[in-house]
């Protein structure tokens, strides 16, 4: 198979383009032959060596769509269509930056869709990630304000849109006042230029802020929970900013008195199977307006990776594995 190997840290360029065997599946996991990935910032900083744990040689890659090839359990038959995120895939053991891969069990989950490949390969980690802010750990409610920090994000872009569906009034934020319309085309209800400090923005705002989605990362994160109406919530998803911690970090000085802090990881709660299906079929049904920034194939990961390392993507970025 082929496959992108990153050999140390560093730029695109460290991707070589392998020829390697076949994993060989044994019980407890199952071999996926890879159809379409996206793209996620933890990638980028993995391959830039910002993730210790990670040893090289590596495949990186934390999600994928494709089809089954063997599961030796038999609870998946040959052909069916899956997706798989996280579990240490990419990180533990080799990931999807493959044409296939071999991934524990509990990770795969079936669905059935006519969506063309390279939408499908958009969608596992980016939905995961947004059902998972919105629903589980900022408990958005109809007619609340949610600021979304980092909005031109694809995870900015697709959690304008679920928030919007929810009854939610949305502001977006973007440092670029450029793609101010991208935001406005996404029905945002508000778009603020963010200039790293938005306190006092929000202290001329005529209504309160709910409920915050940070994404942009730990540099702003202070600034973010000075905005939120007392008792709101910030829940720190996104890591735009490529840190991940906080220096001299003091709870009682960092938090004010009854905001609450929460965060989301699918790779410790993921959102239930059927609702992702349910994300598959209002895709289908145009009620949501995937954020596609551009596909690539195999053969072109590291100019894939230099538009996520130069934040023009608009949008999910999503690799075929074959033409």
């Amino acid at each position: 198979m082929k496959a992108a190997v990153i050999y140390q840290p560093g730029g695109p360029e460290e991707f070589r383009l392998e020829e390697r065997p076949i994993p060989q599946a044994k019980f407890g996991t199952v071999l996926v032959k890879v159809k379409a990935f996206g793209l996620n910032r933890s990638e980028l900083m993995t391959r830039k060596g910002y993730s210790p744990n990670v040893v090289f040689p590596r495949i990186l890659g934390i999600e994928c769509v494709g089809e089954v090839v063997q599961d030796p359990s038999s609870n998946l038959q040959p052909g069916q269509q899956v997706a798989a995120c996280m579990g240490g895939m990419g990180r533990v053991y080799d990931g999807s930056y493959a044409e296939y891969t071999l991934l524990s069990s509990d990770i795969v989950y079936p669905f059935v869709s006519n969506l063309p490949w390279a939408t499908l390969g958009a969608l596992p980690e980016m939905f995961q990630t947004v059902y998972g802010s919105l629903f589980l750990a900022l408990d958005v409610k109809k007619g609340e304000t949610l600021l979304i920090r980092g909005g031109t994000s694809s995870i900015g872009l697709l959690a304008l849109q679920l928030a919007k569906n929810a009854g939610l009034n949305v502001i977006a934020t973007t440092r670029n006042p450029d793609k101010k319309q991208l935001l406005l085309e996404h029905n945002a209800d508000d778009v603020w230029i963010d200039s790293g400090n938005l306190l006092q923005r929000t202290e001329q705002y005529p209504e309160e802020v709910d409920k915050i989605l940070e994404l942009v990362g730990t540099n702003t994160l202070k600034d973010s929970m000075a905005c939120v109406k007392v008792g709101g919530t910030v829940c720190m998803t996104g890591m735009l900013s490529e840190q991940w911690g906080i220096s001299d970090f003091a709870p009682m000085d960092y938090i004010p008195a009854t905001t609450k802090l929460t965060v989301y990881d699918s790779g410790q709660i993921r959102v239930g199977r059927e609702h992702f299906k349910a994300f598959i079929k209002d895709i289908e049904d145009g009620k949501v307006k995937l954020p596609i920034g551009k596909v690539y194939t195999l053969d072109s990961i590291k100019e894939a990776h230099q538009l996520m390392d130069n934040n023009e993507a608009n949008g999910k970025i999503v690799v075929l594995t074959n033409e």
